[in-house]
């Protein structure tokens, strides 16, 4: 089957005219003989749009009921089952009441689609999800529902529904988009004519895109190879900052107005820990690929050498970076990114976005394993300062010597060491002590021009000159590792609750805190190994060069419970060890934590096993003793000899012995296929059956009380696919459990009718009905919810009946029967198209699904 065909109508604001234009659309193309049919319509009051139904078929809504209100969604298999050559189905990016099969309208047109089925459907621009935050600082309006532009573009055909914006304030002020009590809000609020000009804009741009990709299918289409203008490809730097949002968004437009591709990066430091930032980084993760990019993660020392190297092998075109925040005190100690990519990026377009919240800025890396101290950037800037400074002071000084006492030139040099040691460190303060010191001598000194020195009181001070500058130096370096060190540490304790939190809230904790430890530590791959009889197994693994074995790794940490953590990567350092440690430890927990939940989920099992054994020996000593009770009463009246019995005292105990056995009987079966259901040892053999057969049988199978069951079902009916035996025995079981509840004398009622999706075969008493709080219980094993003594029967018969309805793909619902009681309603799939016959073995049966729910009794 070929998959139909969608087609958008696409506005700029509500109330341009969509919903009216795809209904025209539809009765003209109903003219021409095309079966179409409405399979979701929101009018929203408008006359002029209802009036455009004309002899369309509205196929009827499927009513959900959440959060005790009744909320109407578009029928989904009605819709397929009526199978029209186009349905209409309006407003695309809607998002379905929870309890719907699809969380949004779009991926129901998807199923009708498939189904090879045309629609036709509307949407906004502000629903657009790489327009929402434009949309909301134009309107001030934060759009809930939104739909992802690669959705709508793959429509074979897009209208745009064009009105200028006073046309639509004149329409809306006429009452023809909303009621008279929202016209004076909406033209003074989102219906501005700023805010509708700038919408239409969106939208004409928007279309634009399309129509350049419609130009490329041609040309594929046509065979044209010349490429008539350069495919764009824009990067954006990711650094989880918590306002990078509007960043990622803004790239997404430019790669979307280029028809290019999008690709986020986001960089790792190659030694030591990142930054980390993983509640917004993972968000924005999830948010290009929601926008159509690809997400691609770097290990690099340089953040901005690493995002051109990518943007380089990547042929990027443009380069979207978020502006920093930093001081210029910071920028000048610790570089620009921004600044340096702007130098390095050549050819390639570089944007720089700023947001209300800061984008943050590349996150520089924290000190790790070569970097005690201070940067290479800093310690050079410090050589380049004391050097600078001696020759700069030197050339100064030089003409004045004969002027200027030894102390005076010694404390001018001493304090360009003191700089060129605050900014570079030991390093540059030996270095820059050690020059000025043979400077002093050379130039300053008797005999000027020689490396002596005549007088002693010169040595000294020339001593203590070197002394000083190398303690300034020692000072300034010492400072600088505890700054490097109180970092790292900061980044390590970040590092590790952002570990634990991990642990806490993932569902799958070994998988995430695997990777985890690999972003963190920059490895390019890390693997949880276990050790079992055949070698080593893969328990949780992350990165494309993963350890299969401790053998393969490069370090190696071991975990309780005969667990090793193998990494891939460079070599590890005593202050990462420590961190991985750790690492290793939470995973421990993790693996201990798994253990302890399935210890705890066996003693479920256990206590489960437990409360159905009390159960069964409870409804054992009472319900089936009862019978063998009655039959042995009966029977040993019958064996007396002393007692003469007439012909109708010995007819009504043989009768009572054979309708007890009947019983026990019934009583035995359901117990054995309860046994059955649970252990998935079902044998269920699916054919085409007739109603009208199945339930004079399940009938007839009733011991007593069954002139009070009226059976309506029209023999025109399609046969069912089902197991006949089976069906039988649900029927039979259903209907037990509704005489049971009906008064004396009431007639309970069965009839069946097509529905939609299948045939619905309604078991109708009028008994006491069910409160919906006990719904939920009565097709659990051995429940009797409101059974009063003389109730017989140990609560087994609802629950075999679904049972068995599920393991013929069939489903048991219960709903209320007007004017009080309880109506069953067994859903069955019809056999228009008969299979063959087939034999399975089915699966013990899930627990009760929501929309399972029972009636009284269960007997």
């Amino acid at each position: 089957m070929a998959r139909g065909k969608l087609r958008i109508f696409l506005g700029a604001a509500p109330g341009v005219g969509k919903t009216y234009e795809m209904l025209q659309l539809g009765n003209r193309e109903q003219q021409r003989g095309r079966d179409v049919a409405i399979g979701f319509l929101e009018t929203h009051g408008r006359q002029a749009t209802a009036d455009q139904i004309g002899a369309l078929e509205l196929v009827p809504r499927r009513t959900i009921e959440y959060r005790g209100a009744s909320f109407t969604e578009m029928d989904v298999d009605a819709v397929v089952a009526r199978a029209p050559d186009i349905a209409l189905v309006d407003e695309y990016a809607h998002t379905n009441v929870p309890g719907s099969r699809n969380a949004k309208r779009w991926e129901d047109i998807d199923e009708l689609l498939d189904a090879g089925v045309d629609v036709v459907s509307t949407v906004n621009i502000q629903h657009l999800e790489s327009l929402n935050d434009v949309v909301e600082q134009i309107t001030g309006i934060r759009q809930r529902e939104t739909v992802p532009d690669a959705r709508v573009r793959t429509a074979s055909q897009i209208d745009l529904v064009d009105l200028p914006p006073e046309s639509i304030r004149q329409r809306l002020a006429r009452g023809l988009i909303y009621d008279a009590t929202k016209i004076d809000a909406a033209l003074g609020n989102f219906f501005r004519p700023g805010n509708l000009g700038a919408l239409r804009e969106l939208a004409l741009l928007w279309l634009a895109d399309r129509v350049d990709e419609a130009l490329d299918q041609y040309k594929r289409d046509h065979d044209i190879a010349e490429p008539w203008e350069t495919r764009e490809r824009v990067l954006v730097a990711m650094t989880g900052a918590p306002h990078a949002d509007q960043v990622i968004r803004r790239a997404a437009r430019i790669a979307s107005r280029g028809r290019g591709a999008l690709l986020g990066v986001h960089i790792i430091p190659q030694d030591g820990l990142a930054q980390p930032a993983a509640p917004h980084l993972e968000r924005q993760r999830a948010l290009i690929e929601q926008l159509g990019g690809t997400y691609l993660e770097v290990v690099g020392d340089d953040p901005a050498e690493a995002l051109l190297d990518v943007a380089r092998s990547e042929n990027v075109t443009q380069v979207v970076l978020g502006a920093t925040r930093r001081s210029r005190l910071q920028e000048a100690v610790s570089g620009s990114v921004i600044n340096r990519v702007v130098r390095g990026a050549g050819r390639i377009d570089v944007h720089v976005i700023s947001s209300d919240g800061g984008a943050g800025h590349m996150p520089l890396r924290v000190p790790g394993r070569r970097l005690g101290g201070l940067s290479r950037r800093r310690r050079i800037l410090g050589l380049v300062v004391g050097l600078g400074g001696l020759a700069g002071l030197t050339v100064l000084l030089t003409p004045a010597r004969a002027d200027l006492e030894l102390a005076s030139v010694v404390l001018l040099y001493l304090g360009v060491t003191v700089v060129a040691s605050a900014i570079g460190g030991l390093v540059a303060g030996l270095v820059t002590g050690l020059l000025a010191f043979v400077i002093a001598d050379f130039y300053f000194t008797v005999p000027v021009g020689a490396l002596t020195i005549a007088d002693s009181q010169v040595i000294i001070a020339l001593i203590v000159f070197m002394l000083v500058a190398v303690v300034v130096s020692v000072l300034v370096d010492v400072a600088a590792r505890r700054a490097g060190d109180a970092t790292r540490a900061r980044a390590e304790a970040t590092a590790l609750s952002d570990l634990a939190r991990v642990l806490l809230d993932s569902d799958r904790p070994l998988e995430r805190l695997v990777d985890h430890i690999r972003t963190t530590l920059g490895l390019r791959g890390v693997a949880l190994l276990r050790r079992g009889d055949r070698g080593w197994t893969v328990e949780a693994a992350s990165g494309a060069r993963a350890p299969t074995t401790p053998d393969d790794a490069t370090d190696t940490v071991d975990v309780a419970g005969g667990h090793v953590l193998a990494i891939d990567g460079p070599q590890t350092l005593a202050h990462d060890r420590r961190v991985l440690t750790a690492f290793a430890a939470q995973v421990g927990v993790a693996l201990e934590s798994r253990m302890l939940a399935q210890a705890a989920a066996n003693a479920d099992a256990l206590a489960q096993a437990r409360d159905l054994r009390d159960a069964l020996l409870a409804a054992v000593s009472h319900d089936l003793r009862t019978p063998l009770a009655s039959m042995k009463a009966a029977a040993t009246s019958l064996q007396q000899t002393d007692v003469d019995l007439s012909p109708e005292d010995r007819d009504e105990f043989v009768q009572t012995i054979v309708s007890e056995t009947d019983r026990l009987n019934g009583l035995v079966g359901n117990l054995l296929d309860m046994s059955r259901i649970q252990s998935g040892a079902l044998s269920v053999r699916t054919e085409a059956v007739a109603l009208d057969e199945i339930v004079p049988a399940a009938i007839h199978s009733l011991v007593d009380d069954q002139q009070r069951v009226d059976v309506d079902i029209d023999e025109s009916l399609p046969p069912v696919l089902a197991d006949a035996g089976l069906l039988e025995r649900v029927v039979a079981n259903v209907l037990a459990n509704a005489l049971k509840w009906s008064p004396p004398g009431a007639t309970v009622r069965i009839v069946a009718g097509e529905v939609p999706d299948g045939i619905d075969l309604r078991v109708v008493d009028r008994g006491p009905g069910v409160d919906p709080a006990d719904r939920a219980r009565v097709f659990e094993p051995f429940q009797r919810i409101g059974d009063h003594g003389a109730s017989t029967g140990i609560g087994l018969g609802l629950a075999v009946a679904r049972g068995l309805a599920e393991a013929i793909d069939a489903s048991l619902i219960i709903d209320d029967t007007p004017g009080g009681g309880t109506t069953m309603v067994l859903r069955l799939r019809s056999a228009a198209a008969k299979p063959a016959p087939t034999t399975v073995r089915v699966r013990p049966p899930t627990a009760a699904s929501p929309s399972s729910t029972g009636a009284p009794g269960g007997g």
